[in-house]
């Protein structure tokens, strides 16, 4: 009797864990739904090279531009995101996000614009937000190239929409407001002007080498390359060119009582003239 009772209990026991195998245990149609659930839960980092630029589409794009889409959708996330490099001249065509988009300025001088808007100047550092719905484009200026980055959601599947190229007009016109603007790429000096006007090829060189690759090398700030060339044009007594860079030196952020101090300290080793002229043409741009 004690030998049937053990029986027993050694059946009850094993029947229960074959009860709880069964229950407990992912059946063979499930197993790989729930390996793909623990790979989504896990960090995954995509290595630099591992993906390579491609050119941007023509139907979207005008010039030579190309697209390294680094950054893909990955449920639940609906994020998504790449680097567009663009050579001189080159733009998108005129788009909207549904949820809007960021673009980060990784490199260059770029320009932006809204339908309706003025075209606005992006620089290295820039971080741009474009609204929901809002048509516009971006690209690179006529004589710089520009690298940014551009972050958006897709909504119900999409994340752009596309629409008609930006004309040559249409970009001409960007241009000659951008040249007009402050802050921009060109000085607005009677001395640019002439150099436009009669020597062609120095004007193109001061664009693309000067301010288009000098002044955007990440070495310096603009801040401080704009204390530096000012300490310059003041030592130098280049009261013409010191105006314009003045005036670049409060877009790049230099206050004003930072330039008085500069000119203040430049009187002791540069002289007092040029000191006291340095602060009449300061004391007019900042009128």
């Amino acid at each position: 009797m004690k030998l049937f009772a053990a029986a027993v209990m050694v059946f009850s026991v094993l029947a229960s864990e074959s009860a709880f195998g069964q229950a407990g245990a992912p059946s063979a149609s499930e197993a790989p739904q729930t390996s793909a659930s623990q790979d989504a839960q896990r960090i995954k980092i995509t290595r630099s090279g591992t993906h390579s630029p491609t050119q941007a589409p023509a139907e979207h794009f005008i010039g030579s531009a190309t697209i390294d889409r680094f950054l893909v959708e990955h449920g639940p996330s609906h994020t998504s995101g790449a680097s567009v490099a663009f050579e001189p001249g080159a733009r998108t065509a005129w788009h909207s996000h549904p949820l809007g988009q960021t673009l980060i300025v990784t490199a260059g001088v770029g320009w932006v614009q809204q339908w309706g808007g003025e075209v606005q100047e992006i620089r290295q550092g820039d971080i741009v937000w474009i609204p929901p719905g809002v048509k516009h484009w971006h690209g690179a200026t006529a004589s710089t190239s520009m690298t940014h980055i551009g972050i958006q959601e897709s909504l119900d599947g999409k994340a752009v929409e596309w629409m008609e190229q930006v004309s040559d007009q249409q970009y001409r016109n960007s241009q000659s407001t951008s040249e007009g603007a402050a802050g921009g790429v060109k000085e607005a000096s009677a001395a640019s002007k002439l150099m436009r006007d009669f020597d062609p090829k120095l004007a193109e060189l001061t664009n693309n080498v000067l301010y288009g690759d000098i002044w955007e090398r990440p070495g310096l700030s603009k801040r401080d390359r704009s204390l530096i060339t000012v300490a310059a044009m003041i030592a130098l007594n280049r009261t013409e060119q010191l105006r314009a860079h003045l005036q670049r030196a409060r877009d790049n952020g230099v206050t004003n009582e930072e330039i008085v101090e500069m000119i203040t300290h430049l009187a002791f080793y540069a002289g007092w003239p040029n000191a006291v002229n340095a602060l009449a043409v300061a004391n007019e741009t900042f009128q």
